[in-house]
């Protein structure tokens, strides 16, 4: 029985090695797929919006489930968003950008990566008084052609969990990629009260980006509630893998500088959806925080 055993067991290993890596291409297949075909029903939405740039916004409420989707079209080689996007140390760069990420920081974790990160709201909050959120890294696929790869944290603010920030890519040309970040959440009655107590607070006037009407001058109307505030997350984290990838075409002194400055710029196109302080409060906010990145904060 064990010569049978010791004989068999490596030949198992193999075919499950084999099987799973079968399994991986044929989703990464599907996901290139997916992807490209959702590029091609967008593209004149892509070509023609108000965004001033290639991109297109979704979102949608099911329940207590929230998600917002972006898709776009980065002026950045394949290869250059897939590096990007895989490194824990990179996307803590990414995650401290939005206002009220306080700290991020890579630590080992089962079977991969995690991310400490911190949410709050003032600029001047101690960062042990900030809301905890830990991102397991889960690389999702990786190849010529298709990269995907997600974050997932179990819990949040306010009874909130089920994070997922998930981002996904296809090549388009040699320079251009056309990517999709996908923002989600769960939440139940303490966040639902949380999240309207902000609605009619700091958020009453605040809106989204997908337009719900015009008023009788022509005016846009654009989606307001909790759909609203979605929306403007997850554009909020897809200006900042751009100013991660603009940020790496400078030498790695100025790289902070660039990110901070790309991001509030960006970020300051939409001023009705997300402008939230001024261009030197942000940055003086900032470069302390992402400076404190390097500290392990429990």
């Amino acid at each position: 029985m064990k010569t049978f055993w010791n004989d068999f067991a490596p030949r198992a290993l193999t075919v499950l090695r084999a099987l799973l890596l079968c399994s991986v291409a044929v989703g990464a297949f599907a996901g290139t797929a997916d992807l490209r075909s959702k590029y091609i029903e967008l593209r004149e939405q892509l070509r023609h919006n108000g965004f001033q740039r290639p991109l297109h916004i979704e979102s949608a409420e099911n329940g207590d489930s929230l998600r917002g989707d972006v898709y776009a079209v980065l002026p950045h080689p394949f290869a250059e968003v897939e590096e990007a996007l895989k490194n824990p140390s990179d996307w803590c760069d990414i995650l401290i950008l939005p206002f009220n990420a306080k700290y991020c920081r890579a630590v080992p974790g089962n079977g991969g990566a995690n991310l400490v990160t911190r949410i709050g709201r003032r600029a001047d909050q101690p960062v042990q008084q900030a809301y905890r959120v830990d991102f397991a890294l889960q690389p999702v696929a990786a190849g010529a052609d298709y990269f995907e790869s997600r974050l997932a944290a179990a819990q949040g603010p306010f009874g909130t969990h089920d994070y997922r920030i998930d981002v996904s890519a296809v090549p388009l040309d040699a320079g251009r990629t056309f990517l999709h970040l996908s923002y989600s959440y769960a939440t139940g009655a303490a966040g639902r009260f949380a999240m309207q107590a902000y609605l009619v607070t700091a958020g009453a006037h605040k809106v989204g980006f997908t337009l719900a009407g015009r008023d009788g001058n022509g005016q846009p109307i654009f989606i307001g509630g909790v759909r609203g505030a979605i929306e403007r997350t997850a554009m909020r984290y897809y200006l900042a893998i751009d100013a991660e990838l603009d940020a790496r075409k400078v030498p790695p002194e100025q790289q902070l500088e660039k990110r901070l400055t790309t991001w509030f710029d960006a970020a300051e196109r939409y001023p009705r959806q997300l402008h939230e302080m001024d261009r030197e409060s942000y940055l003086t906010m900032k470069r302390g925080e992402s400076g404190r990145q390097q500290a392990l904060v429990e």
